[in-house]
């Protein structure tokens, strides 16, 4: 369903001593704020986190080797990071129907 809807999507990435840190935004929904109960998305508060680049769906490349984190919200976001196979449809979260992800990378090896 996410591949139908266009629309552009703000990327940005973050070195971490742990690796890269990524925070994806469908566009539409910077500077909004969605709350349900006690849990609170502020997509206008904490815009300058995921204010990169703003890209096509098609031109965003996940490469999950090189990604310790992702902050994903909407839902071309999300459906990105489904495809990349960071994260399975279990994971996702709403807020007001607004999908989000915040996935973490172990490393096994501790």
């Amino acid at each position: 369903m996410g591949d139908s809807i266009s629309g552009k999507i703000f990327v940005k990435r973050y070195d971490t001593e742990k690796g890269m840190m990524i925070a994806m935004c469908d566009e539409e929904l910077i500077g909004r704020e969605f709350s349900e109960g006690r849990a609170k998305l502020d997509l206008n508060k904490y815009a300058s986190f995921y204010k990169g680049e703003l890209l096509d769906q098609e031109k965003i490349k996940i490469d999950i080797e090189n990604i310790y984190s992702a902050n994903v919200v909407g839902e071309r976001s999300v459906a990105i990071i489904l495809k990349s196979g960071m994260a399975n449809p279990e994971d996702i979260k709403r807020i007001k129907g607004v999908e989000f992800l915040q996935v973490y990378k172990l490393n096994s090896s501790m």
